[in-house]
């Protein structure tokens, strides 16, 4: 998994699948775009991708996250819940403002 936290007005972190890095998905009139200068920043491990979502959300950080693999790391670290995922042809994701 990619994670980029972006420092802005308000921390945001962008967190990604790392095979979903330069990928369109595309059902009716949504789309979710996953772009490498948004997304890619340090490849992390699940373990590590628990602890920095954690640290952020202490942080009030704005959590934009894409894939299986990221939205399940963000169950686990508590961020999210079942009720915040969507899913754009099959593809997860959650976009929160803590």
């Amino acid at each position: 998994m990619f994670v980029n936290v972006i420092d802005s007005s308000r921390t945001i972190v962008a967190a990604c699948d790392k095979e979903l890095i330069g990928k369109l998905f595309e059902e009716g009139i949504l789309q979710l775009e996953v772009k490498e200068t948004f997304y890619k920043g340090e490849e992390t491990s699940k373990e590590e991708g628990i602890k920095i979502f954690q640290n952020m959300k202490k942080e009030d950080a704005t959590f934009n996250l894409i894939g299986k693999k990221t939205i399940q790391t963000a169950l686990e670290a508590g961020i999210i819940n079942e009720e915040h995922i969507g899913r754009v042809n099959k593809i997860p994701f959650a976009l929160i403002l803590l």
